[in-house]
């Protein structure tokens, strides 16, 4: 019966952010899928740290749409998520909502399911506000080097404390809800955790994500094979099978390893 009220509440939420353009079909076929299993098999105390997640980074995608307009060619895709982009960010979740039907007294499989959200909401919030800071990012690998907004593996002061905003508002409710009722252990390690993991998906996309570079506009991209000027793009630098989709689920991976370990 919770799996079928989880399956029920999924494509429901999943219907309403297809009609709100924050998921096209793929998306929200994939978010049905990973709804099901966290409403299903984890319950609602589950599904508050995932809609904390979703509502928050599709409301911040959304806002300020003008001024990130120009910055638009620097990302692999828009603010409405397809089904990699879903799998990417909500996946490794998802598996541990599965991972707790097996183990329903253990407390690891909260604290992997915490950080994993806490880590791409921090990375989330990272860019859909550290765009917006007035002052040109600098490269996570010197801290010396300037880039334009927008670049991948460019931090700033702004964009950091929106990351780590992000990443507690998601531990504020993975304490509340701790099924070891301690708040601020958990609290602290999930804040922690989800803000590594948004630095070492800048550092990944400052290193080893495949970057493309169009000739026509003269700017590095994540997009490919064509920029938004429908010019065809180059490879640039970087591991070309490393997506920005798979960098963001080794943020997410990296904050649940940082999480279990410590």
């Amino acid at each position: 019966m919770q799996l079928l009220l989880g399956f029920i509440f999924a494509i429901l939420t999943s219907f309403l952010a297809y009609k709100a353009k924050s998921l096209d079909k793929s998306g929200a076929i994939a978010a049905t899928v990973e709804g099901t299993l966290i409403f299903g098999l984890g319950g609602w105390e589950w599904a508050v740290l995932l809609l904390t997640f979703f509502v928050s980074s599709s409301a911040l995608s959304k806002m300020f749409k003008k001024r990130k307009a120009d910055l638009q060619e620097k990302f692999d895709k828009g603010s409405r998520r397809d089904a990699l982009q879903v799998l990417g960010n909500g996946g490794l979740a998802a598996f541990f909502a599965l991972l707790h039907f097996f183990f329903p007294d253990a407390l690891w499989t909260w604290l992997g399911f915490a950080a994993a959200l806490a880590a791409v909401n921090a990375d989330t919030w990272a860019t859909e506000l550290g765009v917006l800071a007035r002052s040109q990012p600098r490269m996570i690998t010197n801290l010396s080097e300037k880039v334009e907004k927008g670049t991948s593996g460019g931090i700033s002061i702004i964009g950091t404390l929106a990351s780590l905003a992000g990443s507690a508002l998601v531990a504020l409710f993975a304490g509340i809800f701790s099924p070891s009722g301690e708040f601020f252990p958990v609290f602290m390690l999930i804040t922690l955790a989800g803000l590594l993991g948004a630095l070492f998906d800048s550092f990944l996309g400052a290193t080893v994500q495949a970057i493309y570079y169009c000739p026509a506009c003269e700017k590095e991209t994540e997009r490919h094979p064509s920029h938004l000027c429908n010019t065809e793009t180059r490879y640039f630098r970087g591991w070309k099978w490393l997506t920005n989709d798979l960098v963001n689920f080794a943020c997410a991976g990296f904050a649940v390893v940082f999480a279990l370990l410590f």
